[in-house]
């Protein structure tokens, strides 16, 4: 027998590179900053997870104007002080978020806990579960528990503290920043062992955030009752000039999206009225691209709209952001510390 040769009929190959997949390896002891490194030799998600890690490390340079949405129970959850760190480091320019989180923020910060649960319980169905709940008077959200009294904490919060200092007609964000304002205040002064929070960051740092649908939560249920006994009135065009005021002036802009709807769009479509786009973006999210809705669409979509430049640096990450989010930032601080 000849002597196996290789084949001489060679393929032009326009597309493919030789890149091999160099399996990744994992030890005791590893950094997140090396677990994410080893990442980026496998595919799939691993590589767009270590794809969001190089991209978020470039966004954290003092040059670039972070703009950072935050949707979902991100608060309840846990990462609460994942986000208020970013803000007290000079990482977050802008935050937009949702009423929900600002609620469980606040309730954090003046003393009131989350609480691990369960989504099932032995020998009962779901419905029967949750109407347990219901009598227990403890809200539930997937796997956390929430006790109702919290809430009733939350509102005497707001009226004594927070509404009276507010003038008649204000900015979403002049509420969110008088928030973060009475959360520090609180916090600090009744000795809450809890870190004072998102909020309350962002108002000893300067950093705005917005609330565009504020209305849909516990937070804007009481700014409505309270309205209806006094002239307390939001205005939510307000916060659009001073968001498009920040874009307008950032020479170079980055976004990071966890999670969509309301705050991810409100990100995004303020570069449709600057005269440039994001030249960076990383969504973290769990909602598929082929449905069209918003949540899911990649950031390459994003692009055809002209909200990131055509030559932006993107990723989109599709898993649970309670997962990936610590795990971005936190390879992405190595990187730059």
């Amino acid at each position: 027998m000849s002597d196996h040769h290789e084949d001489d009929h060679h393929v032009h190959r326009e597309e493919f590179h030789h890149d091999p997949i160099a399996h990744a390896e994992v030890h005791a002891g590893m950094t997140v900053g090396e677990l994410a490194e080893e990442y980026g030799s496998a595919g799939v998600g691993a590589a767009n997870i270590h794809k969001a890690v190089d991209i978020y490390a470039e966004m954290l340079d003092d040059d670039v104007t972070n703009f950072f949405g935050l949707a979902g129970a991100m608060v309840p959850t846990g990462m609460r002080k994942i986000v208020a760190d970013l803000i007290r480091d000079g990482h977050i320019d802008a935050l937009v978020t949702t009423g929900a989180n600002l609620t469980h923020d606040a309730i954090e910060g003046i003393g009131g806990k989350h609480h691990h649960g369960r989504d099932e319980q032995d020998g009962k169905s779901m419905r029967d579960h949750d109407e347990q709940l219901r009598d227990e008077e403890v809200d539930r959200i997937y796997n956390v528990y929430l006790p109702q009294e919290h809430f009733a904490l939350f509102e005497s919060h707001l009226r004594s503290e927070v509404f009276p200092n507010i003038e008649e007609t204000v900015s979403i964000q002049r509420m969110t920043e008088e928030l973060g304002r009475a959360n520090s205040e609180v916090n600090e002064r009744e000795g809450i062992e809890e870190d004072a929070g998102i909020a309350a960051a962002a108002y000893e740092n300067d950093v705005p955030i917005y609330c565009p649908a504020v209305q849909d939560s516990v937070l804007g249920l009481q700014a409505w009752m309270y309205s209806q006994t006094s002239n307390f009135t939001l205005e939510a065009l307000k916060d659009m000039t001073h968001l498009t005021d920040l874009a307008f002036e950032a020479d170079k802009s980055g976004a990071m999206v966890v999670g969509g709807g309301v705050p991810k769009n409100y990100v995004l479509q303020t570069m449709l009225v600057s005269p440039s786009a994001y030249d960076y973006g990383v969504q973290l999210t769990m909602d598929p691209p082929q449905t069209g809705g918003l949540s899911g669409a990649t950031l390459d979509e994003a692009r055809s709209w002209g909200k990131l430049e055509k030559a932006a640096r993107n990723v989109s990450v599709y898993a649970d952001a309670t997962i990936t989010l610590p795990l971005v930032v936190a390879a992405a601080r190595e990187r730059i510390e």
